[in-house]
């Protein structure tokens, strides 16, 4: 039984320790929108998570090289849309261009690297609510 109760109280205090997370990305990711100057493009912050996905040119987002700069190339952020009635499904919008990698001031950068990565942590806490809610509507009637 007590095995049963701390298990719990793990779980729960790492549900928390995630909502919390979220929320602080969520408020960081919003100054992030306006200080690289997405909220050009984009109006409404809200409107970001319409997109499938955000990407990024000119810098790795790999683990093991996070930021490393690819010479030659432009920084750039990059939407993902997609339109399943369309000749052509989806569909690469810029949301953000800084020019030649090599020439973008290191901070910047790197707060453009934040960006992509706190949009992708937002949007895979959307995910995991989109295929909850897919989930329930199955119920108790598949067990």
């Amino acid at each position: 039984m007590s095995s049963a109760l701390e298990r719990l109280k793990n779980l729960t205090s790492k549900i928390s320790s995630y909502e919390t997370a979220r929320k602080e990305n969520l408020k960081i990711l919003k100054e992030l929108y306006k200080e690289i100057g997405i909220d050009k493009k984009i109006e409404r912050f809200e409107d970001l998570f319409l997109f499938k996905a955000v990407n990024l040119s000119g810098v790795s987002l790999n683990n093991e090289n996070l930021g490393a700069i690819k010479t030659g190339k432009y920084l750039q952020i990059l939407a993902i849309s997609y339109d399943k009635n369309a000749t052509k499904k989806s569909k690469n919008i810029s949301l953000a261009y800084f020019g030649r990698v090599e020439s973008v001031d290191k901070v910047l950068k790197n707060k453009v690297v934040e960006f992509v990565i706190r949009y992708r942590f937002e949007k895979s806490f959307m995910t995991l609510e989109h295929y909850n809610g897919m989930l329930e509507s199955f119920g108790s009637e598949s067990a």
